[in-house]
């Protein structure tokens, strides 16, 4: 097995003046080396990874990192830069760089190795060592923990001196029995138990920011004089605080970006519940916020999401953190979606849309006959779709409170298809599920009836409020606002359905997969939890809206690709394929480089392929799929005929705007203008 880091993996004079141009460069070195198959590929899961959180760490260090299909092993790249890139540390720009690829499905061997590294870099001595380095031989061995060759040649020096001054203290150590302790113990009286905390720290990719919120910890409890244990939950696997040690902690600090696994356990003790960040950067902070707790007695339960999200750290407001509720829901609901909307489009292929009629396959099924087939395919289908609202409904409530949510989040979604209150309904469920339980868990409880609190009391009580909510409540004006946007959808023709596809499609292109982006995409999923021609027209729509922004931009690379700096022209390649796949986050490399030419350009694309997919009466079941789906779309060759002209429609607005802007361009960046070009612009 090759070593995770080689000289030719170092770049100590990294030439980059952005994250991504530093990305690139260390990436490059992996695909040079064998390590990574993919660029484009790999380069867009660092990004992705990049957008949840900013990967910069106090100290000048970034530490762009991913997990990815393109890696073929796990693989380390190092850079220095002299002048600095900013990574989103609070304290200004990095100049050391480590680019971290981790396998989809790496061997828990090299992460330890990883995540070994991760907290190494807390280590102001090992930093300080990897600025001074002058070759990259010495920067990889001092990555890798080898011995270096110039600290060997340094060891020759009288070091014996502060040897043998060393010995001098012990020679006195005789003495020590002489002196007489037992004052200071008197004075001390009954000496102070220890102070003892137990944390758990965890990141979307388990890789860095994880072990290092974890040794960050470990230190600030170390000067503090307080006991602590760390569960690491990252990708090296993980082994789960002792029991007696939760049992004897005074105080938890949970510093994560995903959800804490069995976070139940820490029930009824203070808690500190911060983002992972806070754990690498505020660690004596925690600590001593742990310590205040206990000391008030502040005893509360685990901490939830609707908890840290409330939290200084995060700073969200209400309405980011119900999107993201909501979202959750969605996010759960779309597998759904998607298998039993292609397995019905599939039975309709098949069978015609009569076969909605058929009889059930377990009383009718003859083996060599297709309408039994597309009978079965549907049925699954519609079986599949009938989870769509409790789903969605309990994953929202498991946004919320985590793993209580889901018993009387689902039990509310269910009551929300027996009262016919459809989509709405399963919204309103889960929300109401997740607040029930909110309040419940903000009850102090005697320590007696905690153990069967998860168990038993919140899931009867918070299910018997919600279905009392719902059956005598909200249900009926649910379902009456549930009504009225099926007939409104169903109603959709001529110029309202124009205006709909105008509206969604700008949505779908104004933040590219952004929260206006995930509004009408919600929207549009929704809609497939009662199928009707309407919410399958606005299906299509939304689709087809979303590929147009990458698509776009391919074709104006392709076109005009001088227009386009190289990355953006090798960013053009792969948005073919994001496209054509409905991966509307495509095309954010190019609107981040250039917003203002980029975004109103897709925008009207979008608005051009919503408007003509309503107008052709395309329809779709599937949530997703792009071109791979086309062949179950209603009116599939007027839907691509949508999709290219809102296409073509950004590509030449792109291509014109950026044009415009070109001339100016050599007037600025030459002194003296002795081109006879000028006068005639003047």
């Amino acid at each position: 097995m090759s070593a995770m880091i080689t000289a030719e993996l170092v770049d100590l004079d990294l030439a980059a003046d952005s994250k991504e141009a530093a990305a690139r460069s260390l990436a490059e070195r992996m695909v040079a080396a064998g390590r990574v198959t993919d660029l484009e590929g790999f380069l867009a899961d660092v990004a992705a990874r990049e957008a949840q959180m900013p990967t910069g760490l106090d100290g000048g260090i970034g530490i762009p990192h991913c997990r990815s299909a393109h890696v073929a092993e796990p693989t380390l790249a190092f850079g220095r830069s002299a002048t600095g890139i900013d990574f989103g540390a609070p304290d200004g720009p990095a100049d050391l760089v480590f680019l971290i690829a981790a396998p989809a499905g790496a061997d828990t061997d090299h992460l330890t190795i990883l995540s070994a590294l991760a907290r190494r870099l807390m280590d102001p001595e090992f930093t300080a060592a990897l600025r001074t380095a002058d070759d990259p031989a010495t920067s990889a061995a001092l990555i890798a923990g080898e011995p270096v060759a110039e600290p060997a040649t340094v060891e020759p020096e009288p070091e014996p001196e502060p040897a043998t001054a060393t010995v001098e203290p012990e020679v006195i150590a005789p003495a020590d029995p002489a002196v007489p302790e037992p004052e200071t113990a008197a004075e001390g009286v009954p000496q102070e138990r220890t102070f003892r905390v137990v944390a758990v720290t965890s990141c979307p990719t388990g890789i860095a920011h994880t072990y290092m919120a974890a040794e960050s910890l470990e230190n600030a409890a170390r000067a503090a004089g307080v006991e602590i244990t760390v569960e690491t939950q990252g990708s090296a696997g993980f082994e789960k605080l002792p029991k007696a040690a939760i049992e004897a902690a005074d105080a938890v600090i949970l510093a994560h970006d995903v959800e804490v696994r069995d976070k139940e356990r820490f029930a009824g003790k203070p808690t500190v519940d911060v983002g992972v960040k806070a754990g690498i950067s505020r660690a004596p902070e925690l600590i001593a916020e742990a310590r205040g707790k206990a000391e008030r007695g502040e005893v509360t339960a685990a901490a939830h999401p609707a908890d840290r999200a409330t939290a200084d750290e995060s700073g969200e407001g209400f309405g980011t953190r119900l999107r993201k509720w909501l979202m959750t829901g969605v996010s759960y609901m779309v597998p759904f979606v998607a298998a039993g909307g292609l397995l019905i489009a599939l039975a309709f292929a098949i069978g015609g849309y009569e076969i909605n009629a058929a009889p059930s396959v377990t009383e009718h099924f003859i083996w060599s006959e297709g309408a039994s087939w597309a009978a079965l395919l549907f049925q699954i289908g519609d079986t599949a779709f009938t989870f769509l609202v409790p789903i969605l409904a309990g994953y929202i409530a498991f946004g919320m409170v985590d793993r209580p949510g889901l018993v009387p989040g689902i039990v509310g979604g269910a009551i929300a298809l027996t009262i016919n209150a459809g989509f709405l309904g399963g919204l309103v469920a889960g929300l109401l599920a997740g607040t029930v339980v909110m309040a419940i868990q903000r009850i102090a409880i005697p320590p007696v009836l905690r153990g069967i609190m998860p168990v038993v009391v919140i899931p009867l009580i918070s299910s018997a409020v919600v279905g009392f909510l719902m059956f005598l409540v909200v249900g009926k004006p649910i379902t009456w606002l549930q009504k009225q946007l099926t007939d409104w959808l169903n109603g959709l023709t001529g110029s309202n359905a124009i205006i709909l596809g105008v509206v969604l499609g700008l949505m779908m292109c104004f933040d590219m997969g952004g929260p206006l982006n995930k509004v009408a995409y919600a929207f549009a999923v929704g809609g497939l939890a009662d199928p009707n021609d309407g919410s399958l027209k606005v299906m299509a729509c939304v689709m087809a809206a979303g590929m147009v922004p990458p698509l776009g931009l391919a074709l104006a690379t392709t076109v005009r690709g001088r227009l386009f700096t190289r990355t953006e022209r090798e960013n053009g390649k792969a948005a073919w394929v994001l496209g054509a796949s409905f991966i509307t986050e495509g095309a954010i490399p190019f609107a981040a480089a250039d917003p203002l030419r980029v975004i109103p350009s897709a925008m009207v694309g979008g608005a051009v392929t919503g408007a003509l997919s309503m107008a052709f009466g395309c329809t779709l079941r599937a949530p997703h799929g792009g071109i791979f789906v086309v062949p179950l779309i209603g009116n599939p060759w007027l839907y691509l005929v949508a999709v290219a002209a809102g296409t073509v429609v950004t590509a030449a607005l792109v291509v014109l705007l950026k044009g415009l802007r070109r001339p100016a361009a050599p007037e600025a960046a030459l002194p003296v203008p002795d081109d006879a070009r000028t006068p005639v612009a003047a």
